[in-house]
């Protein structure tokens, strides 16, 4: 049974895609720690971006830094929630408006690299603009956005027909 005989469900929608969101994201940081290991990966520029951004927030939650031995667990945890966040939206919008799933997640992938990456991240004073990135680390992001993009369309589909 294909994707559009599937009658529309915003709730199913919205499982499939949470789910698709946190294997994307454990597929992203897999595929990103793979990279590394073979020396494919960027040199870092200092703390990552969800580390500095969990930092943040716990400052404003909690009136302190996240402890330094804490930072590594705390950006993961940001990591993953956000991957499960935008996962919901997108599970929500394949449900009302199929041609977002078009490209096999290519499309949702190369938008969150584009509104995180390259907007939000440096909007936020948590990373370098896109054009002081060098290219090495801007495909980087671009593949591993492509995979998180990719790893959650095919998981949200697989979900979604397991839902009916």
């Amino acid at each position: 049974m294909s994707d559009d005989a599937i009658r529309p469900n915003l709730w199913k929608g919205a499982s499939a895609g949470l789910a698709g969101g946190l294997i994307a994201s454990f597929a992203m940081d897999r595929f990103q720690v793979a990279m590394g290991a073979i020396g494919a990966a960027p040199p870092g520029e200092g703390e990552p971006a969800t580390q500095r951004a969990a930092d943040r927030i716990a400052r404003v939650a909690a009136g302190r830094p996240v402890a330094g031995d804490g930072k590594p667990a705390a950006g993961q945890a940001l990591r993953y929630g956000l991957g499960a966040a935008l996962g919901l939206a997108y599970g929500i919008f394949a449900e009302i408006r199929p041609e977002v799933r078009a490209g096999a997640g290519t499309g949702f992938g190369l938008g969150a690299a584009a509104i995180l990456d390259d907007a939000a991240v440096p909007a936020a004073g948590l990373g370098p603009a896109p054009w002081k990135t060098s290219p090495n680390a801007h495909l980087y992001a671009v593949a591993s956005h492509l995979v998180f993009g990719t790893t959650a369309e095919a998981t949200r589909r697989l979900v979604r027909r397991w839902l009916g």
